[in-house]
C-alpha cells in the first residue's frame, strides 16, 4: 500500500519493527498496519537479513503513517527526536503514560516525556498546554511551566490551577 502523506517518519529498529509496529498500533485507537515487505536475496551482502524477514513494517496510528524499518543495531532512539501526544483529559494522559512507559526507561520520565520500551521518546501532553505557555500574560505561562518542571506525569488539573494562580 503506498503512503499517499508527504510526510512521514521512519523509525529504524533492529529486528523489531513488526514487533514495534504491533505494539504501537495496539495503543493507539484508529490505527493499523497497512504493509509488510520483506528481505530477499537481492543485497543480502549489504543488508545481512535472513530471506524473508521483514524489512518494513507501514502502520498508521490514528491517521498517521509510519515505517519500522528493520535496519540493523548501528542507530539507537535518542531523545532528539519524540512524538508529542495530545490529550484531552486526564485519563488520556494517563492511559497513554501508562502503556507508552512499559518496559520503558524510567530515569527518561520527566516534564511528560518518557522513552518506551524500543528506546522511542514520546511527550504526552494535555492539549491545553500550547494556549497556557503562550498566554500573553507572562506570569500564568511561567507558573505553568514551573509546574511542568516539577512533574514527571504531567498533571492537567494542578497545570490548571497554576495557570489561574491557585
Amino acid at each position: 500500500m503506498r503512503n499517499l502523506q508527504k510526510i512521514a517518519p521512519c523509525l529504524w529498529f533492529d529486528g523489531q519493527a513488526e514487533e514495534a509496529a504491533t505494539y504501537y498500533t495496539g495503543i493507539f485507537p484508529n490505527s493499523k498496519i497497512t504493509a509488510l515487505t520483506r528481505y530477499g536475496e537481492a543485497g543480502r551482502e549489504i543488508h545481512g537479513r535472513a530471506t524473508g524477514t521483514v524489512m518494513t513494517a507501514a502502520f498508521e496510528l490514528d491517521g498517521q503513517p509510519f515505517t519500522a524499518l528493520n535496519g540493523g543495531p548501528q542507530f539507537k532512539f535518542n531523545e532528539a527526536i519524540s512524538f508529542q501526544v495530545g490529550c484531552e483529559t486526564q485519563d488520556e494522559i494517563d492511559y497513554f503514560w501508562d502503556k507508552l512507559s512499559a518496559g520503558g526507561d524510567p530515569n527518561a520520565q520527566v516534564c511528560g516525556w518518557v522513552k518506551d520500551k524500543y528506546g522511542v521518546s514520546w511527550q504526552i501532553v494535555p492539549n491545553a498546554i500550547a494556549d497556557m505557555l503562550a498566554d500573553p500574560d507572562t506570569a500564568k505561562s511561567q507558573r505553568v511551566m514551573t509546574a511542568v518542571l516539577k512533574m514527571k506525569k504531567l498533571d492537567l488539573a494542578q497545570l490548571q490551577r497554576a495557570y489561574k494562580g491557585d
